[in-house]
């Protein structure tokens, strides 16, 4: 297009719009002068107006183009930046104190045990849910085993009823709490100022498997993460009407989150026979479906879902310093992640009505022995994943390993009823490792020997013997096969004690020969595979 210049009445060429105006002026023109150029020289003019317009025309969508690059890759960094930071201001970690290494299990190598604890602090929760001043215990408590090659994960239930033996633990403060010889496994938390890492040693303690990491979360989790994911799944068997949760549930399935998830995981006293063992299968119900909802919809691909799930899941955890960042936290999430579901067993340890005090729940065994050694070993629950070959060594016990076989006379006299409740038991460890006695009494008592105790360490000893005193070698026997230990290992006591009863001294030989991996689950084991979709609280 032309124009006419009203000052000059001469020709132009209009270069396209971004050209700087400096460069309007057309070739051949001077400042001042009334001469226009030669027809030929005008076009020539043009031409190289226009060229330049070209050349200025690129070079201005490249630098817009540089620009925009620029501009993304700030912001992304700058993005990335933000919610890393902000994903682990959200995070809070806790240093805790394991003790001597020795004293612990044995590593489990490249398979992962998790421990899951759920406390019921009702700190900023008002009077809703209890006792505001609740310190917070261990509630709920998951042991969660990922196999070594990723096939299957096994999720063990340890019940807050169960009584057991709490050791000594120093807390994140370096405060040192005293042990208990027996108590209720929910005080391992917050009682006493005991933290997560006190948990931590007494799961270790009871179950003989060793621990890498803990999670530990509160009650408002539940809510913000069941509605991050947009409610989860459930179903109930019956109408549901429960004072203690306020859970009012109609039979058939629902989709809970917030307030009511929480109350479905808390409720037990209007389903099955109440109490904690009736309200562990409702929440392995509910975490089975949650990791459903996580894997098959669409949260994981979706910006805006993967953002409230992370922030709410970064908000509601306390973790091991081990896993106390965004990054170490991906990492442990990306391991659990790749399990499928179908090959997710959760189970509740095997447990007995405690004889001693109404309420309260101990170990069956050796039924619970035997889950604690397959998880230990490594050995599935899941009957289609893969198993380690049979007759794979365990990499933890809960007590040291003894030779299975025991003498016609000791097994004689342990299927006699010899009464061994009342029979006082010291146990001293003369094996040249640590932490051997404190599993032993636990085991012991399981089996009858309720005044089985630790005593101070003996001198190194080449095989485990049991020493009694006049009148107790019906019992001593009995002690010798529930051991597995052969008919020579009893042994009269040198010098008479009228107050001494039963000595056991753990030599050496418990940890020469490794115990088995148990093939099978005990028979009537509790069990929910994470694919179910047809559980349903009852």
């Amino acid at each position: 297009m032309h124009e006419e210049q009203p000052e000059t009445g001469r020709y132009r060429v209009d270069p396209a719009p971004g050209v700087p105006r400096q460069r309007r002026r057309t070739a051949g023109t001077r400042t001042g002068t009334q001469t226009e150029p030669p027809a030929e020289g005008r076009r020539d003019s043009r031409r190289r107006a226009a060229a330049l317009a070209r050349r200025h025309r690129r070079k201005r969508v490249l630098k817009w183009t540089a620009g925009a690059g620029a501009l993304v890759m700030v912001a992304g960094c700058g993005g990335a930046y933000y919610l890393y930071r902000h994903f682990n201001d959200n995070l809070t970690s806790v240093k805790v104190q394991l003790g001597d290494e020795s004293e612990r299990p044995q590593a489990a190598g490249e398979a992962l045990n998790v421990l899951v604890i759920g406390t019921d602090s009702r700190e900023g929760l008002g009077r809703e849910y209890g006792d505001e001043g609740s310190a917070g215990h261990a509630d709920t408590t998951l042991l969660f085993h990922v196999a070594k090659d990723r096939s299957n994960a096994t999720v063990i239930s340890l019940p807050r009823d169960l009584m057991v033996p709490i050791p000594e633990c120093q807390n994140a403060q370096g405060k040192k709490v005293p042990g208990s010889a027996r108590d209720q496994f929910n005080v391992s938390l917050g009682q006493a100022g005991r933290d997560a890492g006190c948990t931590w040693k007494t799961v270790e303690k009871v179950t003989g498997i060793r621990v890498d990491h803990f999670v530990q979360v509160n009650f408002e989790a539940v809510k913000t993460l069941s509605t991050a994911v947009g409610g989860v799944e459930v179903c109930a068997a019956k109408d549901i009407n429960d004072s203690g949760s306020h859970l009012r549930m109609t039979k058939g399935r629902h989709v809970v989150q917030g307030e009511e998830a929480l109350a479905f995981v808390r409720t037990r006293h209007s389903v099955g026979l109440g109490g904690d063992l009736t309200r562990i299968p409702l929440q392995q119900q509910f975490i089975g479906s949650m990791i459903r909802k996580i894997k098959s919809d669409d949260t994981l691909t979706s910006p805006t879902k993967l953002y409230k799930l992370a922030d709410a899941a970064t908000k509601a955890l306390t973790v091991d310093s081990g896993i106390g960042s965004v990054d170490k936290l991906k990492d442990l999430a990306l391991d659990l992640g790749t399990v499928d579901p179908k090959n997710i067993t959760f189970t509740t340890v095997p447990v007995l009505d405690d004889p001693k005090e109404d309420g309260r729940l101990v170990l069956k065994q050796p039924d619970a022995g035997q889950v604690f050694a397959m998880i230990a070993g490594d050995r599935s629950l899941t009957e289609t994943a893969p198993a380690p070959a049979a007759g794979a060594p365990a990499t933890g016990t809960a007590a040291p390993a003894a030779p299975e076989a025991a003498t016609p006379a000791a097994t004689a006299a342990a299927a006699a009823a010899v009464a061994t409740k009342d029979t006082q038991l010291t146990v001293r460890n003369g094996s040249g490792k640590r932490g051997q006695s404190g599993p032993t009494v636990e085991k012991l008592r399981a089996k009858g020997f309720d005044r089985a105790a630790v005593g101070s360490d003996a001198a190194l000893a080449e095989t485990t013997t049991v020493t009694y005193q006049a009148g107790l070698e019906a019992q001593a026997n009995a002690l010798a096969a529930a051991l597995g230990l052969p008919g020579d290992a009893v042994r009269p006591a040198a010098k008479p004690d009228p107050k001494g009863g039963l000595l056991l001294v753990l030599g050496k030989d418990v940890l020469a020969v490794p115990a088995a991996v148990p093939t099978e689950a005990p028979e009537d084991l509790q069990r929910v595979q994470g694919d179910d979709v047809d559980v349903c609280a009852k």
